[in-house]
């Protein structure tokens, strides 16, 4: 591992309760709508890139396809297996990197799910996971975006980073369009919907650099941006509202297949 996933393996292993308990994450509505814009070809074999506790692999099982789940956290994977224990052969989860050159396909999909902005390289995570696809393989990924002007953007992004320490940067909606067609992926389709957090909530379940009254200061500032919006609320919680990007690609009939 690199120093980055090792850092990111041992936020997750401390925080996989948190995150496997977060609305966000666990919305069964969110997921089933995640699936359906999927669509992956039906029965298919899905690999789910950085799988967390199994939640999107849970998904996946339920609609009838077959999942292999890697995740850098020895906890996330644990967390996985037992929630997908019940699908039997169909499901199996790997700890380790998702670089690693024993991991073979061809799949017949792939999907990420908030990992690009814990990413350095985000146009080298989506292409390794266009090599393991088949020609005609399906490319998923969905993650919060951020707002596309450079000094709203600087400002949320100090306050993720100050958030969760694993965080490299939230690409705005366009970037994520921009990654998928750098990534040689084709018949292009964005999607959008609104996400809503509870600043405690999300504040507890990250690896802050910075006090959460520090983080509180600085979102409640006056400043905001397309991706993160602060509403306080008259009982003094702040509610945070922002946009998911998803996205999805076709690898090209003509391009290989590992």
């Amino acid at each position: 591992m690199s120093e980055h996933e090792r850092a990111l393996a041992a936020a997750f292993d401390n925080t996989a309760a948190q995150f496997e308990r977060a609305p966000v994450q666990s919305d069964p509505e969110m997921l089933a709508r995640l699936i359906r814009f999927a669509d992956f070809p039906a029965g298919g074999r899905i690999l789910d890139a950085g799988c967390g506790p199994g939640l999107v692999a849970d998904a996946l099982l339920q609609a009838g396809y077959g999942v292999l789940g890697v995740d850098l956290s020895a906890e996330m994977i644990a967390r996985a297996r037992k929630r997908c224990a019940r699908y039997g052969e169909r499901a199996s989860f790997a700890q380790g990197s998702l670089f690693d050159p024993a991991l073979a396909g061809p799949f017949d999909g792939a999907i990420s799910r908030f990992v690009l902005h814990h990413t350095p390289d985000q146009l080298g995570f989506l292409r390794r996971q266009a090599e393991l696809l088949r020609p005609g393989g399906v490319l998923v990924a969905c993650d919060h975006t951020t707002d596309p002007g450079p000094a709203r953007r600087e400002w949320h992004q100090r306050i993720e980073c100050a958030r969760d320490h694993t965080h490299t940067h939230n690409p705005t909606p366009g970037q994520m369009v921009e990654l998928f067609a750098a990534a040689g992926l084709i018949e292009l389709r964005f999607l959008e919907e609104p996400m809503v957090l509870d600043f405690d909530e999300w504040f507890d379940r990250g690896t802050p650099s910075e006090d959460k009254a520090t983080v509180r200061e600085w979102l409640l500032s006056g400043s905001t941006a397309r991706g993160e919006r602060p509403v306080l609320l008259p009982d003094g919680r702040i509610r945070i509202e922002g946009w998911l990007g998803i996205i999805r690609g076709v690898k090209a009939a003509n391009a290989s297949a590992q």
